[in-house]
Order: structure tokens, then C-alpha cells, then sequence
């Protein structure tokens, strides 16, 4: 059974949609007892780091979530999913996050420009991204591919090793991580269409 945590943020059902047409039944849960019995978990998120980190405590999710990781079982943090996995963020203060991956996230640079024009923030819409590491979670995934983006911070990790891949908008930033069955994108799978999907798929196929 595939997880997906209901924490009161994220595009929980587009998410569920995506593993759905990939053949694969997710179930979205708010019950952090239903979450331990699943076999994989997907950890979304969309909002504010402060709040998102708040919801979990109250929620009961953060136990369970560092068990499902202790124990190996494969784990898909998405977006602030991805950010939520790390030490801190300076998003709106200094707050700080699960502390599983060693690490920092931050704004993006003011004032950045491409080919002399002013890039917005938050970067929203489609980018490339270059793999830097040979996971299962891009198995058939051609280097370059687009992927869709929502954000306006990202993450520094400490051990640039746990980087599985890359993006330039302005600075070069780290777009997705993996670490033992760990494996979390600053982009959208489930909004990623046919590449998206094929990642939703790989994860699916994870063995813990």
C-alpha cells in the first residue's frame, strides 16, 4: 500500500490521481497509524515551511515519518516535501525541519537575471533538470527533461553526494535528492505528465 500523508497541505489527490493511472492504488490518510502500516509513503506539500512543519507535529506525522525512513522503507517527499526532509528554513524566520538530511533551505537570489532579462520568483512553470545520479526513480528518464516547478526557495544540502539532480533558474540549485530509500523532488511528478508519471511508477516499483 502506498501512503500519501494528509496533513492539510498539498495536491494530495492530484498526486493520488498520478500513482492511479500508473496502476498502482494510493490511499490519501490522516491517520499516522495507517501511515506505519504502509509499505511506501509519499510525503507532498504546498505552502509555507512554518505551517507545514506545525501541521505535522499536530497531526502526530513526525514519529512515523523517521520510522518509515529508520526502517528502509521507500519514502517520496514532493515540493515542500523535499524541503521538510532537511535541518532548517529561513523561510518567514528560522524554523526547523525534521533534521533527516543535513542541510538548509533558502531563497532564491534577488535581482537574478536570464539573458538579461529579470527572472520572477517563485520560478513557476517548466525547467530542465540534469541527473546527477543513476537511481531507480529515473529509470527511462532522458538527462534534460522537463519537469514543472513551483517554488520560490530550495535546498542546500550539506553533502552535495545526496544530490540526484540539478536545475538552473538564475543559480544552479539542487532539484532533487536521494539518500538509502529516501528519494524527494523540488519538482511536481504528479504534474510532470508522461516523465512524471514514469518517475511516479519507478517509485512505485521500489522495493523496501
Amino acid at each position: 500500500m502506498i501512503a500519501i500523508i494528509d496533513y492539510g497541505m498539498g495536491n494530495l489527490r492530484s498526486v493520488q490521481k498520478g500513482f492511479e493511472r500508473v496502476g498502482f492504488p494510493a490511499e490519501v490518510t490522516a491517520d499516522p497509524a495507517r501511515i506505519l502500516e504502509a509499505d511506501k509513503v509519499v510525503l507532498p506539500g504546498v505552502g509555507a515551511f512554518r505551517d507545514c512543519i506545525y501541521n505535522l507535529e499536530q497531526g502526530g506525522f513526525i514519529e512515523p515519518v523517521l520510522q518509515i525512513v529508520k526502517e528502509g522503507r521507500p519514502f517520496l517527499g514532493i515540493c515542500l516535501g523535499l524541503q521538510l526532509l532537511f535541518t532548517e528554513s529561513e523561510e518567514f524566520g528560522l524554523y526547523k525541519g525534521l533534521g533527516i538530511i543535513p542541510g538548509r533551505v533558502v531563497r532564491f537570489p534577488d535581482r537574478m537575471t536570464e539573458n538579461g532579462e529579470k527572472l520572477p520568483v517563485p520560478q513557476i512553470g517548466w525547467n530542465q533538470i540534469s541527473l546527477k545520479a543513476d537511481v531507480p526513480f529515473f529509470e527511462g528518464i532522458q538527462n534534460n527533461s522537463n519537469v514543472y516547478f513551483v517554488h520560490s526557495y530550495y535546498v542546500k544540502p550539506d553533502d552535495i553526494s545526496v544530490t540526484a539532480a540539478t536545475c538552473c533558474y538564475g543559480v544552479e540549485f539542487c532539484a532533487a535528492i536521494q539518500l538509502d530509500n529516501i528519494i524527494a523532488t523540488q519538482f511536481h511528478p504528479e504534474k510532470s505528465q508522461t516523465i512524471g508519471l514514469q518517475m511516479l511508477k519507478n517509485f512505485a516499483g521500489m522495493k523496501g
